[in-house]
């Protein structure tokens, strides 16, 4: 992931004047999201992180023309030091908290599970947190648990977070120094660890199959495009269908808001009767297409073939059982524990060597494919 400095935008130039007093001229300055921290001051200025903070506590230590150029920098930039972050540095309370939307899913259920063989493994405890697919619940969870309540956070964001597409609240839990990994649904406005499956691949691969079947109108049952996860494979169905010079028609697609209440969405997408085939992006979906379908008269899989997307114990025991793309949810879980625990426990921090990580997935056959 190509990354850049804080200040790589800015043109500064430092001009002395008498009393030691400093003036910042010919300033140019790139509008950033993020908040200055001690290590970016100390790289902008090329002078220890030590050295920083001191000179913000005007330590005797420290020479008095250095000690104001910090000070002059850190005000330009409006650097606000995070008390609470300082003097819990090196006060660990081996807990971490992973942040879901939503725990009836059992993709999410399978995630907990991961983080916590991982985490319980290297001695942190593992608290869970639910948003319920609330921004407000997100953001009360994160400001409440980051004064010193836990190490960090393994969170996959919700979707009001994503339809607003307002991150403060992970901005300023990064930038007080304490480490967040994302999974799942993640955005790339925030610079942090990732965990995430190919979802256009995963998607493009399971349209495929279906087209290898010899079906011709495939529809898609998805969420709405603002839901990260949902839009990458509303693309990787579009894909698969477009590399097949197969006809991308809108009455076969439907995205779905209201979870509460989509059936009879999905059933007038099945009284289609052209529609051969259906990708569901979750496993919810999928099986609601098959009582649907039942209601119409439709069999799965001799009238009409259903693929899911996650694997989990619906997609095992349903009737018919449904063919499915598997996350692997616990190698998700484990692996994003395992990077935050990796950052928590580095000597140094290196906000520039970010990673996201790429679990793989397959395809389940079973009987709702034909």
């Amino acid at each position: 992931m190509k990354t850049f400095s804080l200040f790589h935008y800015f043109k500064v130039k430092i001009d002395r004047i008498k009393n030691n007093v400093y003036l910042y001229s010919e300033i140019s300055i790139y509008l950033m999201k993020r908040k200055v921290t001690l290590k970016q001051i100390a790289r902008e200025l090329d002078v220890s992180i030590s050295t920083v903070s001191k000179s913000l506590r005007n330590s005797l230590e420290i020479s008095e023309d250095t000690r104001q150029k910090v000070q002059a920098f850190a005000k330009l930039y409006n650097y606000k030091p995070n008390n609470i972050a300082l003097s819990l540095k090196n006060k660990k309370t081996k807990t971490i908290c992973i942040i879901i939307p939503e725990i009836i899913h059992h993709f999410f259920a399978t995630v907990i599970s991961g983080v916590e063989n991982v985490a319980n493994e290297n001695g942190y405890n593992v608290l869970v947190c639910l948003s319920d697919e609330s921004f407000d619940k997100e953001v009360i969870n994160m400001e409440m648990l980051a004064n010193g309540s836990i190490d960090g956070f393994i969170m996959s964001l919700s979707k009001e977070t994503q339809q607003k597409k307002d991150f403060h609240h992970i901005v300023e839990v990064i930038n007080q120094g304490m480490p967040v990994v994302m999974f799942d649904r993640v955005t790339n406005e925030i610079l942090c660890d990732k965990v995430i499956i190919d979802d256009n691949l995963a998607a493009f691969n399971a349209t495929q199959y279906l087209i290898d079947k010899g079906f011709k109108k495939i529809g898609l049952i998805s969420t709405v495009d603002y839901v990260s996860v949902g839009k990458l494979r509303t693309e990787g169905y579009i894909k698969a269908l477009k590399n097949n010079d197969l006809k991308i028609e809108e009455n076969l697609i439907l995205k779905i808001e209201d979870t509460e209440n989509f059936e009879e969405s999905i059933a007038n997408l099945l009284a289609n009767n052209e529609i051969d085939a259906v990708f569901a992006v979750n496993e919810l979906f999928a099986v609601t297409a098959i009582k649907e379908a039942n209601k119409l008269g439709k069999k799965v899989p001799e009238d009409i073939s259903i693929i899911g997307f996650t694997d989990g114990i619906i997609s095992k025991y349903s009737s018919p059982s449904i063919t499915t793309v598997s996350q692997n949810g616990v190698k998700m879980g484990g692996k994003a524990a395992k990077m935050l625990i990796e950052r928590l426990e580095a000597e140094e921090e290196d906000e520039e060597q970010y990673k996201t990580e790429v679990i793989e997935t397959e395809l389940v056959e079973r009987e709702s494919t034909k």
